[in-house]
């Protein structure tokens, strides 16, 4: 094949392919490593597609092709070891690659990248194929004296500790960014076996290693290294992803390498459909992705098991600002493992915040990083980070669930802070161009974020019907609710509005149990009456009701709330309260609603009385003027105190149920890897 041209079909004939799964041994030190590793290619990065799209990811075409490459080596590898032959003669150059760096000796470090990719490659096909077990004894396998004990793991713990090494001491410029590239990806591939076998991380060798093993020494350097990438958002070099015109999609600089034919078949250049799509994909921060991603694996895994004790989340949970001298200086708070410049940290969540990794990442960063969270709470441009959680709820339709999710869950956080609830309605928004309902001109942050929020409280009445949904945005609302101010008159609306459609859903549920009560058993209900009855009744009739009613005693202690704390500086609330005063006639005599409807009705009745000593047919001016000067005289020790509406975000016992799969998914989403959805069990997918 030499630099001729190649196509996939030609891989599993490939005779340097064949010598490598071929029953030959080979030693650390042959000379074919030199010759196989002497070239230039680009990794295959495309994301996946399924079969129905016409454009199937060259990363899913590679594997298919060398499959039976793959399969043979393993099944060979056993007796010649020359896996663990090619793993060695990668852990030598990574040694001396900080050295070739530093004297830009970027032929060196390609050979070194080249190595690593076939061992990503060959190690996909082991973690999707084979148990720990076995995939450890295909590391360990070899035919040279020095040779360790099969099924040990040592080779496996030499590797992904060289990896760590290179992440954190091999500085990222242009000729070592597919290397680090390709160590993340090597790291990410060797855990996902999490996917395709799901059991308690500890569990796994490749996790205790990680964890416990050398790698843990260097926990801190490689969080710290990892954020460092996801802040620089620096793109793939232009260098790495040349490609010349011809349909061939041969590479620049090309030797006369057997492998330059063999993987430059997956590059840019192979069809001119697809290449918009990849040029697309090398202006992303390709880096930056793949070490959000590990950071997310790594900091969920082993958090339940006693027995393991997870550096990296410790790292990434006590990390304060290098700005800060003062930030390290509260004994309450843990040590910390290493400074970052916060500024810079906050300022690339505020761009990146649309994708799911950026979403979880900040969670974790609100929730347990108690620095983090001071300082994003600390902020005067707040609504850099709140405006791109508004617009993720403003499009839940286009988004999972667990997205919707833990947006709701970054807000409810934000939520528990006075100072930030008094702050979104300091900040002024002129024009927000995402929001469609309505053309607002002018309108406050926490006014926006009201909106938003009722609106996800509809779309989920509508199409997700998830309780748990209900509960944090209401429970965000319930947190502001005491420090709304100056609603605007859209606002107000809708707070009502949302309250007039509880109602219906009310009267309507309502209504179906009774038609139930009447078609069911006529000597069940007179022998026992009703109570009797409801036994026959369709129980999810009952949970309906019983879930509705609690959201609406929210919705009636959040308007409560504002009245009794700000009533003075709410005056549209009020308005449209007064506008449609009857939807609160229903449940003055309810006893789930009668106390705080007591305390609305005693406003409403006021605010009624004033109107009429000023006349029929008001204007909604004048209505306006009447309701902001009566504020001024409302004497509040009318109203019946209730207990502050304080709420606060408690992770479920087991977190990791959620989390793990949920971060697996946005692996096989989102790494530009593919992975195969048969196999997979950890998660379903919706693939065909």
């Amino acid at each position: 094949m030499g630099a001729a041209s190649s196509s996939f079909s030609e891989l599993p004939t490939n005779d340097y392919l064949k010598k490598l799964a071929g029953t030959e041994p080979l030693s650390s030190i042959d000379p074919f490593w030199n010759q196989l590793l002497s070239f230039s290619f680009l990794s295959p990065i495309s994301r996946f597609i399924p079969d129905t799209d016409p454009q199937i990811a060259d990363a899913r075409l590679l594997e298919e092709s060398t499959s039976s490459i793959c399969k043979n080596l393993a099944l060979n590898n056993c007796r010649t070891g020359n896996f663990g032959a090619l793993v060695r003669n990668f852990l030598v150059r990574a040694t001396e690659l900080k050295a070739s760096t530093q004297c830009d000796d970027n032929i060196f470090t390609w050979q070194t990248y080249n190595a690593l990719f076939i061992i990503r490659s060959l190690c996909k096909y082991f973690v999707e194929n084979l148990s720990e077990e076995l995939i450890l004894q295909q590391f360990d396998a070899t035919n040279e004296p020095e040779g360790e004990t099969e099924g040990s793991g040592s080779l496996t713990e030499e590797l992904m500790n060289s990896l760590a090494e290179l992440l954190v001491d091999v500085p990222v410029v242009s000729f070592t960014y597919a290397l680090h590239l390709e160590a993340l990806n090597t790291l990410l591939v060797l855990l996902s076996i999490q996917m395709y076998q799901p059991q308690a991380a500890s569990n796994f060798f490749h996790y205790r290693c990680i964890m416990q093993g050398k790698c843990s020494i260097h926990a801190c350097l490689l969080m710290k290294a990892l954020l460092r990438n996801y802040i620089n958002q620096e793109k793939c070099p232009a260098e790495l992803f040349k490609a010349s015109n011809n349909s061939s999609g041969m590479l620049y600089n090309i030797t006369s390498s057997v492998a330059s034919g063999i993987w430059n078949v997956v590059t840019l250049g192979m069809g001119g459909g697809a290449k918009k799509k990849e040029e697309e994909c090398f202006n992303e921060a390709l880096l930056s992705n793949q070490s959000i991603l590990f950071i997310l694996v790594l900091a969920n895994h082993c958090t339940g098991e006693r027995s393991l004790n997870n550096p990296y989340r410790q790292a990434l949970y006590s990390f304060t600002n290098s700005q800060d001298e003062s930030s390290n200086s509260n004994p309450t708070q843990a040590i910390a493992t290493f400074k970052l410049d916060f500024s810079k940290l906050y300022d690339t969540l505020c761009i990146t915040l649309k994708d799911d990794q950026t979403t979880l990442l900040l969670y974790l960063l609100l929730h347990r990083n108690a620095y983090m969270k001071a300082f994003i709470l600390s902020r005067t441009n707040i609504d850099s980070l709140v405006m791109p959680i508004l617009q993720i709820l403003y499009h839940a339709q286009d988004r999972n669930s667990h997205h919707i999710y833990m947006a709701l869950i970054i807000l409810l956080i934000l939520s528990e802070d006075d100072l930030f609830n008094k702050a979104i309605h300091d900040i002024v928004i002129k024009t927000v161009a995402w929001f469609k309902e309505r053309t607002i001109n002018e309108i406050t942050l926490g006014g926006l974020l009201i909106l938003v929020v009722i609106r996800t409280i509809q779309y989920n009445m509508t199409r997700m019907r998830d309780k748990y949904l209900h509960t944090n945005c209401l429970a965000a609302l319930a947190n502001m609710s005491s420090h709304f101010n100056n609603l605007h008159p859209y606002v107000a609306q809708r707070i009502v509005s949302l309250f007039a459609q509880l109602c219906k859903k009310h009267t309507r549920l309502i209504e179906q149990i009774r038609v139930a009560a009447i078609d069911g058993p006529q000597e069940t209900l007179q022998e026992n009456g009703i109570k009797a009855l409801e036994s026959d009744i369709d129980q999810d009739y009952v949970q309906d009701l019983a879930v509705l009613e609690e959201v609406i005693r929210m919705v009636l202690e959040i308007i409560n709330s504002c009245l009794c704390s700000n009533i003075l500086h709410n005056p549209n609330l009020v308005y449209s309260l007064l506008y449609q005063k009857e939807l609160f006639t229903m449940f003055r005599t309810h006893p789930t609603f009668q106390d705080i409807i007591q305390n609305i009705d005693t406003v409403l009745s006021y605010f009624s009385s004033r109107l009429e000593l000023n006349g029929q047919n008001l204007s909604p001016s004048e209505v306006l003027t009447t309701i902001k000067e009566g504020a001024v005289q409302f004497r509040k020790d009318r109203l019946k105190k209730f207990p502050e509406l304080r709420f606060k975000y408690v992770e479920e016992e087991s977190p990791e149920e959620f989390f793990i799969p949920y971060i697996w998914s946005l692996v096989f989403h989102s790494s530009h890897m593919y992975f195969n959805p048969a196999r997979i069990m950890l998660f379903s997918l919706a693939v065909s």
